[in-house]
């Protein structure tokens, strides 16, 4: 016999999933950033690597709010034990 008080299957948040797949995508565009910022020989070029990687680290901090605010349970949900911000 079946409980009526059992488990339903919890469904994944796709707005969760959606930040998640974001997050990983901001974080190889930063690695993408800091090896154009280590290749780059011009001052120019170089001034413009660290304005990406600012723009690319201040991308990360907002998706990993975003992300613990959302998760249902907490920052273990996330995968983001801990202060993770990109310093």
């Amino acid at each position: 016999m079946k409980s009526v008080f059992a488990k339903r299957s919890a469904r994944p948040d796709p707005e969760l999933l959606n930040l998640k797949a974001e997050l990983l995508e901001a974080q190889g565009d930063l690695a993408q950033a800091y090896r154009q910022f280590d290749q780059a020989l011009d001052p120019e070029l170089v001034e413009s690597c660290v304005y990406q990687i600012s723009a690319v680290k201040a991308r990360c901090n907002y998706l990993i709010r975003a992300i613990k605010e959302r998760s249902p349970d907490g920052l273990a949900a996330a995968g983001l034990e801990g202060t993770a911000t990109w310093t």
